[in-house]
């Protein structure tokens, strides 16, 4: 009877500490905790800064057609994809910080944001070629938050996102959502500097992760999320997955058992 009662316990014990908790699943806890509102740390919003291979969207128009001309991007793109516009059209960065446009040739961009970069071309633009009179309007963007999502998301991939802020939950419920058995304590973010590469975590289960300065995406990050141990103990995410698995191989036990007994 003691031993029938203990068998039970320890199935018992193995399906719980196999599932995997709602704790572990609900995203930006407080401890319990009620805020009426959440204050988001201003550091991390702070203007993106233009690095070496962004692609930057320049638009420069006039109030003269014939000059409009002069920067008007190709018809060759109209038939392609949003993706590949940006790339035949947009104005990449290179290894030295600078893009070439038309007419001004070589801007230094890098380290800047978007709007000085926009103040730089209007303030060129009008010392230099044209007079008050063309009313010259510029408008510099990004092209778009490109970034890399891998692990366990439902849908992996190379994602665009076409507005200028995004964070990383943007990111990850544009890739399905963060899977049952995706660790969420312990998000990965590969981001890229002028100095070279660093790998940071988020916890994406702690409100706390408003305040990091990952929550917000910035071109070409690298999001990886790790699987849980449930995985790897390969048990089962929930309590009749695991007694399932748990019953599969004690039956086996019990098979191998008797016939080593014939």
């Amino acid at each position: 009877m003691n031993k029938s009662v203990l068998f039970i316990l320890v199935i018992i014990t193995m399906v719980f500490t196999s599932c995997v908790p709602t704790k572990d699943l609900t995203y930006l806890q407080d401890g319990g905790k009620v805020y009426d509102s959440i204050m988001v740390n201003q550091s991390v919003k702070k203007p993106y800064r233009v690095q070496s291979n962004d692609i930057l969207m320049v638009n420069i128009k006039t109030s003269d057609p014939v000059l409009n001309t002069m920067f008007k991007p190709s018809d060759r793109t109209q038939n392609v994809s949003n993706e590949q516009v940006l790339f035949f059209e947009g104005f990449t960065v290179d290894d030295h910080g600078l893009i070439r446009i038309p007419v001004l040739g070589e801007i230094p961009v890098i380290g800047k944001t978007t709007e000085e970069i926009r103040i730089d071309i209007e303030k060129k633009l009008g010392e230099d070629y044209f007079k008050k009179e063309a009313n010259i309007f510029v408008n510099v963007k990004l092209a778009g938050l490109r970034y890399t999502i891998n692990g366990e998301v439902k849908i992996p991939g190379t994602n665009t996102l076409f507005v200028e802020n995004a964070t990383i939950m943007d990111a990850i419920s544009n890739s399905g959502d963060i899977t049952i058995i995706g660790d969420r304590k312990n998000v990965m973010v590969v981001r890229r500097y002028p100095h070279g590469v660093e790998m940071h975590s988020i916890n994406l289960l702690d409100k706390k992760a408003l305040e990091s300065p990952y929550y917000y995406l910035q071109p070409n990050d690298f999001i990886l999320v790790n699987p849980l141990k449930q995985k790897s103990w390969g048990t089962g995410t929930t309590g009749l997955q695991s007694l399932t698995t748990i019953i599969s191989v004690l039956s086996l036990a019990t098979t191998i058992i008797v016939l080593t007994r014939l």
